[in-house]
């Protein structure tokens, strides 16, 4: 198991839009997810910064594919078309990033 956390900015006149979108995933979405590994996909916002807080396990053996098959499938591409535009990429995030990766600094279990 692969613990995941990741950070991102929300616009301030889209986060009530976000948080409707997130309070009815589309049942597509959450079936694509499951079938590629991810489970426990948390999503916090700490306002009024407006920072989202992502925390997923990833239960697979091979990450960047299903990451990729994910990214690729057609129903996926929708729903970032309607979550996107609400989304604001940190300044300092890697190359390739949407969601900023973290790097785990502590677990306790």
């Amino acid at each position: 198991m692969q613990r995941m956390g990741m950070v991102l900015g929300v616009k301030p006149d889209k986060v009530e839009e976000y948080k409707r979108l997130h309070r009815a995933v589309w049942p597509e979405i959450l079936a694509l997810l499951s079938e590629h590994h991810i489970t426990n996909y948390s999503i916090f916002l700490k306002e009024p910064e407006n920072l989202l807080f992502g925390y997923w396990e990833y239960m697979g053996s091979d990450y960047e594919a299903d990451a990729r098959a994910i990214a690729e499938n057609p129903i996926n591409k929708e729903w970032w078309d309607v979550c996107m535009p609400c989304q604001q990429p940190l300044e300092h995030r890697k190359p390739g990033e949407w969601w900023a990766m973290m790097d785990s600094v502590f677990y306790l279990r």
